[in-house]
């Protein structure tokens, strides 16, 4: 099966905080859309750029968080922690590049 279509199953209240937070993201975009249709200032949008980065690399630190906690430590369990680490390494080394 292809990576790209495994699929994990996530708690409610877990699930609903990353909906909210990724909401919360969009409607940031948005308002950066906004700011330049209304020629703001640049350092103002920079500004509102970088929080946005933030916001996303605390909801992809959350998810590490998780896989880390979850689907490594049952991979290393169930005798395939080689790949699941070799994965998490590749994952961590593309979140430390942005």
């Amino acid at each position: 099966m292809s990576e790209s279509l495994r699929h994990v199953h996530r708690n409610p209240d877990e699930k609903k905080m990353l909906q909210n937070r990724l909401k919360r993201i969009e409607g940031q975009v948005r308002g950066i859309q906004k700011m330049v249709d209304d020629d703001r200032y640049c350092a103002d949008i920079l500004i509102q750029l970088t929080a946005v980065s933030s916001a996303l690399k605390q909801v992809g630190l959350t998810l590490l968080e998780k896989h880390t906690h979850h689907c490594v430590a049952d991979a290393i369990k169930s005798g395939d922690g080689d790949d699941a680490i070799e994965e998490l390494m590749k994952i961590v080394n593309q979140l430390v590049k942005t």
